[in-house]
């Protein structure tokens, strides 16, 4: 088996952290997740600006993107990455509370890898965590050096 990467995690509910986190960490679905509270802070750390200037970590296996964030939204934040030639193989997974068909729409419309809405149940949360988390961390094969950052 590969080893485990890092997950970039957008998302400004702290709740919602917290259960992701205990959901990834409970099946070790990740060596690293990286948490960001807002849509500036996760382009901050995909293009290596501000408080993740010079870390020297890579790009992450895929990044869990909350839709409504402050600052920034998650779709502007997916109309970024998957506009940049270094970030648009990087899979992200739209993970939020919105049901609006247009949210949806928009977010395959700008190349999400997938849209899951947040269960309001507790265990249907950490199973819907879990089963995305192993996908993609796990389970999915990303083309050779997407990675690395140049």
């Amino acid at each position: 088996m590969a080893p485990l990467k890092r997950i970039l995690l957008a998302e400004d509910n702290a709740h919602d952290v917290e259960l992701t986190l205990a959901a990834l960490g409970e099946h070790n679905l990740a060596n690293e997740v990286v948490i960001v509270r807002d849509g500036a802070e996760a382009l901050d750390y995909l293009y290596h600006r501000g408080q993740f200037a010079g870390h020297a970590n890579g790009l992450p296996v895929v990044v869990l993107l909350d839709l409504k964030m402050p600052k920034v939204d998650g779709l502007e934040v997916l109309r970024q990455m998957k506009g940049d030639p270094t970030l648009k193989h990087i899979p992200v997974v739209m993970i939020t509370s919105s049901r609006e068909e247009q949210d949806l729409i928009r977010s395959y419309q700008m190349g999400v890898n997938a849209y899951v809405v947040k269960p309001m149940d507790f265990q249907q949360f950490v199973t819907s965590i879990k089963e995305v988390g192993f996908f993609w961390a796990i389970i999915n094969e990303p083309p050779p050096g997407v990675l690395k950052r140049s």
